[in-house]
């Protein structure tokens, strides 16, 4: 789209902001990174009752133009920064009508930039509920700019706002805030000198920050640097000076504009649920709980969807087989193509169930809870309160996980976050456990109502947590760093979740984990088929008059395990075979045989690819006729040698904790080598994980075996 307009949203974290933003923009959007940073850009376009579109560019939060991480810094580099390609004609600054004074803080340095604003009062809502009344109109006069009243969860004042920016041309903008040139005034009239701007706000600015922005020509940094030298500015002390001198402006603006009807109690119903849910003692409880109902529900519910999945893919191969005309196409098509799909498909449900889940927590404002009541143990093991945030949301992927730890401003901290999350369990791996544990946990419940499969499921993640922890705290002696770490976070109140969000939020992340996991696993299994379908000529001709030789004479019955073993054998004897056969002495004192070993080297380009390709390997083999479902061929699977389960409670395990430690994301090391700008932290990173996991799994066989 050409838009006619350029709108920047801004406001502080937990304002509403992302959610104004999916509202006018619905699904007119796009997500790609700042020109040279990788720090995420979400860009829209909404039509406006003139008819005009407008592009709208979604902001980091952050609380004042003074950034304390990488995100915040976009905030000022994008308004200040006329050349920037990203620089607005109208700033929507949108904040939390329950708090506004401490949001007024950064409306009032964003106004004093010189640009056009108007001031969004979200949650208005929860404000009356709080017992609060705000004069609009009387905000609005002393402003001067267009004040608007919205309820972005509750789709109310939207019309209103796309009315105030058709407004846009009779929006004054006038200074907010104390003479900011009374801070420093030799200083910044020299800097008004350098660059040709009579604006006193936007040359303190520059002295504070010009580093950031790159359009500036070296010889102009160079002045800047030499006017603070020379007026000896420190910049802790004029940040400190200004947001003093700000809320006491703010104050007087705020004077007889918000009254208290006294409609609210002093002791809130978000303050009553957390003196229980932040308990030191009985917030712990509850959060092990809440985990454990997750994973049990992961189970239980998705148990009638996953069989009918998986009586669908079994009937549609066996009618494949039955009426598509014999051949190598055929047998591509339902042994490679549909057999890998069918391991993606088949994982629907638990997907949805997690993600559903990990929405819901996050809407209600309890996920930030966990942040705040995890931050002084985590301090312990060299971790933020920060670093749960990556951590919890690597439960879905650890790639936008370690993408969220920009906001750690500690480097150290950073750094060991980003260490660390791929650790934790993420959806990847559930496709792998679930299947596992189906194999060797049996389908029992304890107590009449705790399934044993979704308390081991929980275990697994358990261990995963408890490893990146305990990582966390080595690194935090063999990562040095001078600066010390702090944290700051705001408790959001507690709301109902908005279902719309959680459910398209279901949608999406299963559409997501198909068409990525998907392209990623039926390209896998394609090869994979070729691989064990075709092998050295000489060795595959061999075979074939040998099986040919001993099935003359014998019965239907007898033929029948004769195609079966030959299958076998052709198999091991492919290229695939070939390749497994390799590195299964590395594998052996795992519990590993070589077709698992064919999956752990698939997995290394995703892990899910476990299941796609052990389907692949168990369709090309053939087996029992009555078994259409890879579960099943895995059940039943034997060692040709013992005779003996290949899926025993050792080897399963021993498997589940390879996956559980193992680097196997390719998507993984690229993002941490984005975030890093070095390939030391990822190379590092794989190192460690492979003889994390190789020990573990060795440790556990060896022990349970």
């Amino acid at each position: 789209m050409v838009a006619d307009i350029k709108i920047a949203l801004v406001g502080n974290p937990n304002t509403g902001k992302s959610t104004l933003f999916n509202l006018l923009t619905g699904l007119n959007q796009k997500i790609g990174n700042f020109p040279g940073i990788t720090v995420d850009k979400k860009v829209g376009y909404c039509k406006l009752p003139n008819k005009q579109v407008a592009e709208i560019i979604d902001l980091p939060g952050t609380y004042s133009l003074y950034p304390k991480s990488r995100d915040e810094g976009i905030v000022f580099q994008v308004l200040a920064d006329k050349h920037n390609p990203v620089h607005p004609d109208l700033v929507v600054l949108v904040a939390d009508a329950t708090n506004l004074r401490r949001n007024l803080l950064l409306y009032s340095q964003v106004a004093d930039l010189g640009l056009p604003v108007i001031l969004v009062l979200n949650m208005m809502d929860m404000a009356k509920k709080e017992g609060l009344d705000i004069d609009i109109n009387l905000l609005a006069e002393r402003l001067g700019i267009q004040v608007v009243a919205i309820s972005a969860r509750g789709n109310m004042g939207l019309d209103e706002l796309k009315k105030a920016i058709v407004n846009r041309t009779t929006i004054p903008t006038q200074l907010a805030g104390a003479d900011v040139s009374v801070l420093a005034p030799d200083a910044i009239t020299a800097v008004q000198g350098v660059l040709n701007s009579d604006n006193d706000y936007y040359a303190l600015q520059m002295l504070h920050q010009h580093q950031h922005i790159e359009n500036i020509p070296s010889a102009v940094h160079q002045e800047l640097d030499k006017i603070k030298l020379q007026s000896e500015f420190e910049s802790s002390k004029q940040q400190a000076a200004e947001t003093i001198s700000r809320y006491r402006y703010l104050s007087t603006i705020l004077s007889g504009v918000i009254k208290d009807t006294g409609a609210a109690r002093k002791f809130g119903f978000s303050d009553k649920i957390d003196s229980i849910l932040t308990h030191k003692v009985w917030g712990f409880a509850i959060f092990i709980f809440i985990l454990f109902f997750i994973f049990n529900a992961i189970f239980s519910w998705s148990t009638y969807p996953m069989d009918l999945i998986e009586t669908g893919f079994g009937w549609l191969t066996e009618y494949g087989h039955e009426h598509l005309p014999e051949g190598l196409l055929t047998n591509l098509f339902l042994d490679g193509i549909l057999a890998g799909l069918g391991g993606v498909v088949i994982f629907i449900p638990q997907i949805a169930i997690l993600f559903a889940f990990i929405s819901i927590l996050e809407d209600t404002g309890y996920m930030a809870r966990v942040t705040f009541m995890m931050d002084k143990i985590m301090n312990k093991f060299g971790l933020s309160g920060k670093s749960v945030v990556p951590m919890i949301g690597s439960l879905a992927c650890a790639v936008p996980s370690i993408m969220s730890a920009r906001n750690i401003e500690s480097w150290k901290d950073r750094i060991i976050t980003i260490m660390v999350v791929p650790l934790v369990s993420c959806a990847a791996r559930l496709p792998v456990y679930t299947l596992l544990i189906s194999l060797i946990i049996p389908k029992e419940h304890l107590f009449g109502f705790i399934n044993l499969q979704g308390l081991t499921l929980m275990g697994m993640y358990l261990i995963s947590i408890f490893a990146a922890i305990i990582v966390a705290f080595v690194m935090k002696f063999l990562i040095k760093a001078k600066e010390k770490s702090y944290f700051i976070m705001e408790l959001p109140v507690y709301r109902m979740p908005r279902w719309k969000n959680v459910f398209y939020t279901m949608y999406e992340k299963s559409k997501t984990f198909v068409v990525e996991a998907g392209k990623v696993i039926i390209a896998i299994s394609i090869v994979l088929w070729v691989l064990a379908t075709y092998g050295p000529p000489s060795r595959f001709e061999a075979i074939d008059k040998k099986y040919a030789a001993i099935e003359a004479g014998q019965d239907s019955v007898q033929k029948a395990t004769l195609e079966r073993d030959h299958s076998a054998e052709r198999l091991e004897n492919s290229y695939a075979g070939i390749l497994g056969h390799a590195i299964e002495p590395v594998i052996r004192p795992l519990g590993f045989d070589w077709k698992i070993g064919i999956a752990l080297i698939t997995s290394f380009a995703a892990r899910e690819a476990f299941v796609g390709t052990m389907a692949t390997i168990y369709s090309v083999e053939g087996g029992d006729e009555n078994v259409d479902t890879i579960r099943g061929k895995m059940e039943a699977a034997t060692n040709s040698q013992t005779g003996l389960k290949v899926f025993t409670f050792a080897t399963g395990f021993s498997l589940m904790l390879f996956y559980a430690f193992a680097m196997q994301c390719m998507s993984t090391v690229a993002v941490v080598y984005r975030e890093t700008k070095s390939w030391r932290w990822p190379m590092i990173q794989v190192a460690y994980m492979t003889i994390l996991a190789y020990v573990a799994s060795l440790i556990a066989y060896q022990f349970l075996k």
